[in-house]
Parts: C-alpha cells; sequence; structure tokens
C-alpha cells in the first residue's frame, strides 16, 4: 500500500533528507523551528477551505483508521497507539492538527511555569550516521501561561471529542530550587489540565541541574502526594530516564501503582553513550564524551526496550506503560508493544525518516495482527509475540 500511496511523494527526500544525511548539514535546531514555524500557520489558519483541503489530503496519505488497533487507557479512547513525544512542539502551537498526519496522541511540551531559554547553543546535535541526536536543549519554551493561550487560541474540540489524544509534559523550571519543585509542577498543572487529556511529570531530562535526583522513591512519592492532591481532573504520568538502576526501575513501578498514578513513560534521553564513547563531533571538535546532553534515537533502543519490561515484569502490575527511545521501524514499535507497552511515541526517528514512518508503523502492525490471528491490539501488550 505504501508503495503505491507515496510513489510520487519524494519531496522530503529530496528537500530533507540529503541534510540529514550529514552531521554538520543544515543547523537541526534551525531545521526544526522553520518546519514547526510552517506547521503553527497551517494549524493557525486550518479552517480557511484551502488550507482545510490540503490538511485533508495529509490526513488521506497518513491516517490509518482501523477499529483494531484502538485502546480506551486511564479514561482516554486512543485511536492507534503511535504518539508523538514531547519535544517537538514546546508551545503547543500545533495542537490541532497533529492527528492528521496519523498520530493517534501528542505530547506537548516540556512545559515549565517560568519561561526560559535554555542553554547555550549549539545545543541540538545531529549523529546521522546513527540516526541520533544529541539534545542539551534545556527546556526552552514561553512558559505554562503563554502555552494556555496558545491551545486556547486554536478552539479545540473538547475533551473526548479529539481526534487525537493531547497531553502535556511538564518540568521544573532552571531558576526554582529543588526544594520548590512541587510548585511549579503543580501551578503549571492546574493551569493547564482543563485544556488537555493528560499531563506528565518530567523528572527525567538530563539538562535542569539536580533534576533526576526527584526520581529518588523517597522524593517521587512525595512530590507526587502532594500532586494528587490537587483539584484537578486529568490522569498523571511520570517520565522516567534509561539510566536508571534496574533497581530502581522496579521501585519507580511500584510506587507509580501504589499512588494511583495513571502510568509510566519510558524512557527519556540518556547520560549514556552507549556504544558510541569513541564517537567525533564534528560540530563541536571532539568526543562525544566531552558533550553533556542527552542521547536520542537509534542507539538507545535496546535500553528502552529493557526498560519496559523490566517495568512489566515488576510485581506483574497492570499499569500502563509508555516506550518511546528509538522506535524507527514497524518491527521496533511491535517488540516494544509485545514487551509490555501499551502505547509508543516517536521523535528522533520521525525527524530522519519524515512522515511517512507513522503510516509505516501503522501497516505493519495491522500487518503483525493478521498474521497472529489477533482481533485487537491490546491482545499483544505484554504478550512477548514474536515479529513475524
Amino acid at each position: 500500500m505504501l508503495s503505491q500511496k507515496f510513489k510520487n511523494s519524494k519531496l522530503y527526500d529530496n528537500l530533507i533528507n540529503a541534510s540529514l544525511s550529514k552531521d554538520d548539514g543544515l543547523n537541526p535546531e534551525q531545521l526544526s523551528h522553520l518546519s514547526l514555524t510552517i506547521l503553527k500557520l497551517t494549524c493557525k489558519w486550518r479552517r480557511y477551505k484551502l488550507v482545510a483541503n490540503a490538511l485533508d489530503r495529509v490526513a488521506s496519505e497518513f491516517q490509518r483508521k482501523d477499529l483494531r488497533l484502538g485502546q480506551n487507557l486511564f479514561g482516554c479512547y486512543f485511536t492507534n497507539p503511535i504518539g508523538l513525544a514531547a519535544g517537538f512542539d514546546k508551545n503547543g502551537v500545533t495542537a490541532g492538527i497533529l492527528d492528521r498526519f496519523g498520530f493517534g496522541f501528542a505530547e506537548l511540551g516540556t512545559v515549565t511555569w517560568h519561561s526560559q531559554l535554555g542553554n547555550c547553543r549549539p545545543r541540538l546535535l545531529r549523529l546521522s550516521f546513527e540516526k541520533a541526536a544529541l539534545n542539551k536543549m534545556g527546556f526552552n519554551n514561553q512558559g505554562a501561561q503563554i502555552v494556555k493561550s496558545n491551545l486556547e487560541s486554536q478552539n479545540l474540540n473538547k475533551k473526548g471529542s479529539r481526534p487525537a489524544i493531547l497531553g502535556i509534559n511538564l518540568g521544573k523550571s532552571k531558576i526554582t530550587a529543588l526544594d520548590w519543585a512541587y510548585y511549579d509542577y503543580a501551578s503549571s498543572l492546574e493551569l493547564l489540565a482543563p485544556l488537555l487529556d493528560y499531563g506528565v511529570i518530567n523528572v527525567s531530562s538530563p539538562n535542569t541541574p539536580g533534576l533526576r535526583t526527584l526520581q529518588s522513591v523517597d522524593q517521587l512519592k512525595a512530590l507526587l502526594i502532594r500532586l494528587r492532591e490537587l483539584p484537578i481532573r486529568i490522569p498523571i504520568l511520570v517520565k522516567i530516564a534509561p539510566d536508571l538502576r534496574n533497581e530502581d526501575i522496579d521501585n519507580i513501578a511500584k510506587l507509580a501503582y501504589n499512588e494511583g498514578l495513571a502510568g509510566i513513560i519510558a524512557v527519556n534521553t540518556s547520560l549514556d553513550r552507549l556504544a558510541l564513547k569513541g564517537r567525533y563531533l564534528t560540530q563541536m571538535g571532539c568526543k562525544i564524551t566531552k558533550e553533556f546532553g542527552g542521547l536520542s534515537g537509534e542507539p538507545i533502543a535496546d535500553r528502552a526496550l529493557e526498560v519496559i519490561k523490566r517495568l512489566r515484569g515488576a510485581g506483574d502490575l497492570t499499569i500502563p506503560l509508555i516506550g518511546v527511545g528509538g522506535i524507527s521501524s514497524p518491527r521496533t514499535a511491535w517488540e516494544r508493544i509485545s514487551a509490555g507497552a501499551s502505547l509508543i511515541q516517536i521523535y528522533t526517528g520521525w525527524i530522519y525518516q519524515g512522515p511517512l514512518l507513522v503510516p509505516k508503523i501503522l501497516e505493519g502492525l495491522q500487518s503483525q495482527l493478521d498474521r497472529h490471528g489477533l482481533s485487537k491490539l491490546s491482545d499483544v501488550v505484554g504478550s512477548n509475540m514474536p515479529w513475524i
């Protein structure tokens, strides 16, 4: 189906892939900003006839509607399991059109209570051969209050009637002391919860000093207990790092279950350089081990899969898991779901492969359901069914 449907769709290959094939091609942050600006304007004008028609054509190319792929999780109905991970749309300016690209859900942010510029440039480095990136952005965003205005201006459908579920990923502002982290998260959550379907407490970014200490069971428990007392009505998830020790992963899984979290997102970017310790960064003139920031993309896929398996096996808990990190093909998506993830998220793979990655994965999942003789994707979650 894909080969026929997209045989004339060469725009992404011709204009973007040539740059993505080398580390020092078009500046990745500038390229991302350009893409986001175009999508922002498209979202703003989406109800004008010409733009609406163009978006309908986009949807016909990238969406794959199949009731077998739908799931009800933490009070939300997901039409398919593929989500856009946090990091692409930090300010919520494209929320009204992301479903047109085939996503079943999208996670906006990371958003902090205070607006912040982020770390010094260059802060997003491309590792083209490995289909990876080194991200040291530092939660650059306009702050929760501007994000609220951005979302309100789009006149989004009400909860329960949206074509794609919308989540918000929340972080701690850099200027906020760790002892006051609760107030930062709570303020953003209370402000934005009425506009979104779920919230994520991000305690795992490597680019905000001290943030990852909030992953310790004692600190995370104290934070979650207080957040649970807020007068909000959306499910809350937590996002964890791939660099945690296995015993810490077990403890977080149990904590999440005991504290009534809606789910766990695994994983964020990695401080471990894995098999790339000798990798030379031409952009910076040094080895990757000399640069801070989080590694994303295909190199972290194996560890991300291990973490999902670990979470699923921690006391046979039934809390929903969202798998993210190095998912770049139908097979890696299937393996993450079979290992225990109810949903998956993509970002770096979407950048390298373009919007065709979403329908490729959806068609791959449909094909595997056919081959296994299954009537719904939820039967695959945690089943360890192989890719055939």
